[in-house]
């Protein structure tokens, strides 16, 4: 039987969640796999609430719905725990990813009941060292590969920047302030 992992973002419009699934589905299609990354629209706005998703399978895929119960749900923004039940239908077995500077028993009681893993990174502290500016979704990306095991850490990191490099050609240090903040991710990640 095939593996296909399902991850839900929940962000803000502007914090680049959208961007990030569909920067994970490039890069986990150049390893092979088949994927999925795509939003959810609803009102098109600046820190309006947005969803994105990913699928990522070694077999193809034939499903083509958002998805409800997936394996891993990633927070970019903590304030949407306390107005979106982001744990809805997520699997025991996965575990939710927030960007938050609170300990994990401070999160605990707004994931509703949630059973699973809770995963936690400082998303601003991580951008702001590697970047000197607050882009949440490089350090999240990072860390939702890390928590879902989805490709090895040195071949997630050379993909991204040789997509980094396609993308921000002009602009090297761009490059390398968000190489540094996917590595450092990798080691923040709790």
């Amino acid at each position: 039987m095939s593996k296909v992992t399902e991850i839900r973002w929940h962000g803000r419009g502007g914090q680049g969640a959208k961007t990030a699934a569909l920067l994970l589905a490039d890069v986990a299609f150049q390893t092979g796999k088949y994927v999925q990354g795509f939003p959810e629209y609803g009102p098109e706005r600046m820190g309006a609430p947005i969803t994105a998703y990913n699928r990522i399978s070694d077999t193809v895929i034939r499903v083509h719905s958002n998805i409800y119960d997936p394996q891993y749900v990633v927070v970019v923004d903590e304030s949407l725990l306390e107005t979106i039940d982001v744990t809805a239908g997520l699997k025991k077995e996965g575990g939710i990813l927030i960007n938050t500077a609170k300990a994990k028993e401070d999160i605990i009681p707004l994931l509703r009941g949630y059973e699973g893993k809770v995963y936690t990174i400082d998303a601003k502290k991580v951008s702001v060292e590697a970047m000197g500016a607050y882009f949440p979704n490089t350090p999240m990306l990072a860390a939702i590969v890390k928590v879902a095991d989805i490709m090895e850490r040195d071949r997630f990191l050379s993909e991204m920047e040789a997509s980094f490099k396609h993308k921000f050609a002009g602009k090297p240090e761009v490059i390398a302030g968000n190489m540094r903040a996917l590595t450092k991710a990798f080691e923040e990640v709790k």
